[in-house]
């Protein structure tokens, strides 16, 4: 018997999804769910935009699949007799806390209470799911040691909604196994996520890598690794400008360019602009700043011991930025082709 595949729809699919996700850099926020992440460094990144993640189809399918295991949670829930708010009853919208201006975020899966381990007792709700190894790490050694980003987050909600308790809710996705664990509140463990959180968002460039090794397994399969350990030129946009800052007053999480002395939404930070000036530690792996003028930066190309400018005049960081072989930024011959066709680097 032959067997059709269904290939071009399958490839039709596919590309749909694709093309369907969210084509900004990133979130305006740095979130509450990935505060415990171990790499500060990756943090920062994430947070200034550093590069632009387009997700594959299966990726995204699997984001989905974790966002309509809600539904499903909350049934069961609802089912065991427990009340659940999975939004909040005075906005009519899903929860959210904020803290560190605006600049640091995250949304709740709801609320519960009635558990008939506590019933009396409010639950922030988080729900996960997991595949067969990850949720046989969870049963096995608990959230704490096994999934200390998921605890992270639940402390920086329970410290936000002053709510002393968390219930944890894993789904295994290949067998529906199920798993539920309570979390208690750790002050101490909120407050020091929302000092790291402070930090970063403050950071005016990269902070520490967890390693120097680029070839460390936890450093190899981050997606930073080639803006943080190789010559790979990381995204362009207001947020990896030196001219721009977060303003770390007020709550509504805004942005300042200096150069134009404005506040900058989020459309204007993902377009950038012609003055973008590369945050000098961004280009530390190819480039080592030797000046500035305040609007423009002049680099010495470790690879090639020749200079350049970053900045009107000289190279625009949309040229850097497309530049596959950072060796050609300030390359004589590159020169003397964008002098004499008014040309700029687009590869």
């Amino acid at each position: 018997m032959t067997i059709l595949l269904a290939e071009k729809t399958l490839a039709a699919i596919n590309q749909a999804i694709e093309a369907d996700q969210d084509d900004s850099p990133g979130r305006a926020h740095l979130g509450g769910s990935s505060i415990g992440r171990e790499c500060s460094r990756e943090l920062w990144y994430t947070f200034r935009w550093a590069s632009s993640k387009q997700h594959q189809a299966r990726i995204l399918r699997l984001f989905a699949r974790g966002q309509d295991e809600e539904n499903r949670f909350n049934t069961y829930l609802k089912q065991g007799g427990l009340t659940v708010w999975d939004v909040d009853p005075e906005t009519g919208e899903q929860w959210r806390i904020s803290d560190v201006a605006g600049h640091f975020g995250g949304s709740l899966d709801g609320v519960v209470l009635g558990l008939p381990d506590a019933p009396e007792v409010p639950h922030v709700s988080e729900q996960k799911t997991h595949n067969t190894k990850s949720f046989n790490a969870v049963v096995r050694q608990g959230v704490l040691a096994s999934k200390p980003e998921h605890f992270a987050q639940m402390q920086i909600y329970m410290h936000k909604m002053k709510i002393a308790w968390a219930l944890y809710q894993a789904v295994n996705k290949d067998n529906d196994d199920l798993y539920f664990e309570r979390i208690a509140y750790d002050p101490q463990a909120a407050e020091q996520l929302l000092r790291k959180a402070k930090n970063i968002i403050a950071s005016e460039g990269p902070l520490e890598r967890m390693s120097d090794d680029p070839t460390w397994y936890k450093c190899k399969f981050c997606d930073y690794h080639p803006v943080c350990h190789t010559n790979t030129t990381p995204a362009m946009n207001c947020r990896t400008c030196a001219h721009s800052t977060p303003v770390l007053t007020g709550t509504a999480g805004q942005w300042k360019c200096g150069k134009h002395d404005k506040l900058i939404d989020k459309a204007a930070q993902t377009a950038g602009c012609d003055h973008h000036n590369f945050i000098p530690p961004l280009l530390a792996n190819w480039a080592e700043p030797i000046d500035t003028d305040g609007d423009t930066v002049t680099y010495t190309n470790k690879l090639t011991g020749n200079q350049f400018v970053n900045g009107p005049g000289g190279y625009l960081s949309s040229e850097i930025a497309a530049a596959e072989d950072p060796r050609i930024i300030g390359d004589a011959t590159t020169d003397s082709l964008r002098e004499a066709f008014n040309g700029k680097v687009a590869g």
